[in-house]
């Protein structure tokens, strides 16, 4: 019953922008956590930005100071403005949740959307 959808990928040329929104829904009684991955061909999937519910957040060092992760918690979105894009952040995007679905108590579960093509040109 829980699912995530993304949204907001496509061609751009390097140094222009985009933005990816994901926004999760079903049965929730809380989100612990959300993020954003990718996966390049012929490449592992990585974590490019995390934020928690406290308003924490990270980055992988590719992306600091041109990424920015943040979340609408009434909405239970979550969105990557991505900036100054480069050849190299060509890949498939994927929003991930961790929440506590309604009725579980306290235990926890992951769900991934899936994923959003972004491709860079030089």
């Amino acid at each position: 019953q829980v699912q995530l959808v993304e949204s907001g990928g496509g061609l751009v040329q390097a140094g222009e922008s985009l933005r990816l929104s994901c926004a999760l829904s079903g049965s929730i009684f809380s989100v612990n956590a959300m993020g954003w991955y990718r996966q390049a061909p012929g490449k592992q999937r990585e974590l490019v930005a995390g934020i928690f519910s406290g308003g924490t957040t990270n980055y992988a060092d590719s992306v600091k100071g041109r990424f920015t992760i943040s979340r609408d918690n009434a909405k239970n979105t979550v969105y990557l403005q991505m900036n100054s894009l480069k050849p190299e952040d060509t890949a498939v995007y994927y929003c991930n949740a961790e929440v506590i679905p309604t009725g579980w108590g306290f235990r926890t579960n992951v769900y991934w959307g899936q994923g959003t093509q972004v491709t860079v040109s030089s």
